[in-house]
């Protein structure tokens, strides 16, 4: 049986922590990590009635998008909704993890899931998260060169947007002479050896540094390797929040409302002021997105779709493009399946459950 920290080292790998944003509240919020996982449930929101359907389903996880606990507890004596569900959780031995911004940036999460359900095509990301990348220098003896790059690749080296596997090399002389303690993969102690040597260079995501740095000195076959690992001033241009999109067809913007409001199941829809213009090119971002309209009109949409806008928010529009605020739960509603999707493609035979419970706390009349 897996412990909780094998379920936490699965999602670390496939939403990594340094995908999350500062103010976040993300990872464990309740629970050992070192109990043993009986069952999974997934939510959206952790609230009261879902942690009733981990102990009726057996699951001492639960895995949610949305942190219950974001702000500090000072105290935990029930006397709020926050305050109830921690505690009903420990009295359980129920563990809570939250993925939240984790997914909002990642290539596959919130926004990829919102701009696919609503059919625009050939997406990217509309707001890339800063200083995500780094890049490797290392040198290697030419006959052991393919074997150093195939390690790297498989710890995560040279992916970039749509391509893996990418490198540059150049070939060179290196020069070295080990002292007297030293154990030379050419020649002999105080021998000054020249070799035919590669430089390679690839580039990889932050928060796979320490696996890239495991690999690199696991197959490079000299005592003492030498590299240089920096940080890029590159944007990660495949994370981010945020999604931009193109439909295949031209709507007017009555029409899209119309077409908005059937796709995502939406039971009402507030919008700026219309524009004139046909609804081409869109952008999305799940929650509560109003962060993001500078941006959405510096793309030229036609139209942001998000959640939260305020009354003076709606002027924003200008005329240069629709603002639509589709719902909080509604723009985010789809990213508890592929949570599970995830998990039961990664755990097959393992009780994984996905929540039946409505936690959205909007209703309309």
């Amino acid at each position: 049986m897996s412990t909780i920290k094998n379920i936490i080292n699965l999602l670390d790998k496939w939403a990594p922590p340094a995908y999350s944003e500062d103010f976040d509240n993300v990872g464990l919020l309740v629970g050992d990590s070192s109990n043993k996982c009986k069952g999974i449930l997934v939510c959206l929101d952790c609230i009261e009635s879902v942690v009733d359907e981990a102990i009726k389903e057996k699951c001492n996880l639960i895995v949610c998008f949305h942190p219950i606990v974001f702000s500090g507890l000072k105290k935990i004596t029930g006397k709020n909704y926050v305050e109830r569900v921690v505690l009903k959780a420990i009295i359980n031995n129920i563990a809570i993890f939250a993925l939240h911004t984790r997914l909002d940036n990642h290539p596959e999460g919130v926004n990829k899931a919102l701009i696919d359900k609503i059919g625009a095509v050939n997406s990217k990301v509309l707001i890339p998260k800063p200083s995500g990348i780094k890049k490797l220098n290392t040198y290697v003896p030419l006959e052991d060169s393919e074997a150093v790059l195939e390690a790297l690749h498989k710890a995560g080296a040279g992916a970039i947007g749509n391509y893996s596997e990418c490198s540059f090399t150049i070939e060179g002389k290196g020069q070295f002479k080990g002292n007297d303690a030293s154990k030379p993969h050419f020649g002999k102690k105080q021998e000054k050896i020249r070799v035919n040597e590669v430089q390679i260079q690839v580039v990889f995501e932050s928060h796979l540094k320490q696996l890239i740095e495991n690999a690199l000195i696991k197959a490079h076959p000299y005592e003492s390797v030498a590299y240089e690992i920096y940080s890029l001033d590159n944007t990660l241009s495949s994370v981010g929040m945020g999604r931009i999109g193109i439909l295949n067809k031209p709507m007017e913007e009555l029409e899209f409302l119309s077409y908005i409001k059937d796709k995502l199941n939406s039971k009402a829809i507030r919008h700026s002021p219309f524009t004139g213009k046909k609804i081409k090119t869109i952008a999305v971002l799940g929650g509560s997105g109003s962060f993001a309209i500078p941006d959405a009109k510096k793309q030229n949409v036609d139209a942001f779709i998000t959640a939260d806008l305020k009354y003076h928010q709606f002027y924003e529009g200008e005329k240069e493009l629709l603002l639509i605020d589709i719902g909080h739960y509604e723009s985010e509603q789809f990213i508890k399946k592929i949570i599970f999707d995830y998990l039961t493609k990664k755990m097959p035979s393992f009780a994984v459950v996905l929540s039946r419970s409505k936690t959205n706390p909007v209703n309309y009349f």
